[in-house]
């Protein structure tokens, strides 16, 4: 019981104790989500240019991790204001969304010289927050008050979950970080879910705490190297599950059931990653049958069609003058080269304007802006 007459749940330093009791049952879905993942690693790799893949899968996280949290904005709403579409139908909270990949980006590109820590997690959360909803929540600074979990607009009396006291956050921090660099034996996995379900717990921001909490997965699949690039869309599986997920993480607090998160967690990361692995699939076989589709009908113009055709896997939405740049040639030639790839129907215009119009790589956004179809499940 708080001094101001509330009760306030602190946890203890991970690892639980007692420990994680690993069944058979839990041993299965760990070695299921360990063969997914592997397989999903090993299949980007096989990509021809994987940087310019990972633009997509990156955005495709930061669209359904803020959606998670209320956002509407699509990935197309994404795409369209990162090209400078103005549109007046766009969600304006397309900012946030927008924040949330920068963020992903300086902390993938921070983790070559500072590992995950308190450090890091602040840098990402002052990117996160700057000049959107809960920018005037002090961005980058732990929190100085007390925040509480529940329906929208409940008080603190009525809330479901009230974290640690913010006297609390640094020192629960700390032990948090300490145990995520600790030599241990417990498996990654499993120390990346209870990881992520500390992070919920402990809530050291005023605002952002689950779009950062989501971030602290890639981060650490990465750091480890479990993951060459950040391409599980694991927020996915969350907003598809939202209920369980927020109920999974409450029963931690309130019963201990580590063992009943980490088996859902592992079912996510194993669902995503057979989701993203077909989709790597599938960008192999579009940019053949695309490269294909160019050589054969496109003539001396092949050459800048493929140069253009690459650029689009890492900005699908683009404009005759980034053409003209790309390919090095007149406005003219770069007109008629968009025009040849609308009518193999490679392009498609997506503004309808006759001035400053915009060229969509529609079949490729799809691949990523579609719901998935259902997983096959997993052998058990």
């Amino acid at each position: 019981m708080q001094p101001t007459g509330y009760r306030a749940f602190i946890p203890a330093p991970l690892p639980p104790d007692p420990p994680v009791a690993i069944n058979s049952t839990l041993q299965a879905l760990l070695s299921e989500a360990d063969r997914a993942l592997g397989r999903l690693d090993g299949s980007i790799q096989t990509l021809p240019n994987p940087d310019l893949f990972v633009f997509m899968y990156v955005r495709k996280e930061a669209v359904l991790s803020s959606q998670i949290e209320g956002t509407q904005s699509s990935l197309q709403d994404l795409l369209a204001a990162e090209a400078r579409i103005l549109d007046s139908d766009h969600p304006s909270d397309v900012a946030e969304v927008i924040n949330y990949v920068a963020s992903m980006r300086h902390g993938l590109s921070q983790l070559a010289t500072l590992p995950v820590s308190i450090r890091l997690i602040r840098e990402i959360h002052e990117k996160l927050m700057a000049g959107v909803r809960g920018a005037r929540l002090t961005p980058g600074e732990l929190r100085r008050s007390q925040n509480w979990i529940g329906p929208l607009g409940c008080t603190l009396n009525e809330c479901t979950f009230v974290p640690p006291p913010p006297q609390e956050v640094p020192n629960a921090l700390g032990n948090l970080e300490s145990f995520l660099h600790q030599g241990d034996d417990i498996p990654l996995l499993i120390k990346v879910g209870l990881a992520h379900a500390q992070f919920e717990t402990i809530h050291p921001f005023l605002d952002g705490n689950g779009r950062i909490g989501r971030l602290l997965i890639t981060f650490l699949l990465c750091e480890r190297r479990v993951l060459i690039k950040p391409v599980l869309y694991l927020s996915y599986f969350f907003k598809q599950h939202r209920q369980d997920y927020y109920d999974r993480l409450q029963s931690v607090r309130d019963h201990g059931d580590w063992e009943g998160w980490l088996s859902f967690f592992l079912r996510g990361v194993t669902e995503v990653s057979i989701q993203a692995t077909d989709t790597a699939r599938r960008i192999i076989a579009l940019r053949e049958r695309h490269r294909l589709l160019i050589t054969e009908r496109l003539g001396r113009a092949a050459g800048n069609g493929h140069r253009v055709l690459e650029h689009l896997y890492e900005r699908p939405i683009i404009a005759v003058e980034q053409v003209k740049s790309i390919t090095g040639t007149t406005y003219t030639a770069a007109n008629q080269l968009v025009h040849k790839l609308v009518e193999l129907e490679i392009l498609s215009e997506s503004t309808g304007q006759r001035r400053n119009r915009r060229f969509m790589y529609d079949t490729y956004i799809r691949l990523f802006d579609e719901p998935p179809d259902q997983p096959r499940q997993p052998n058990r």
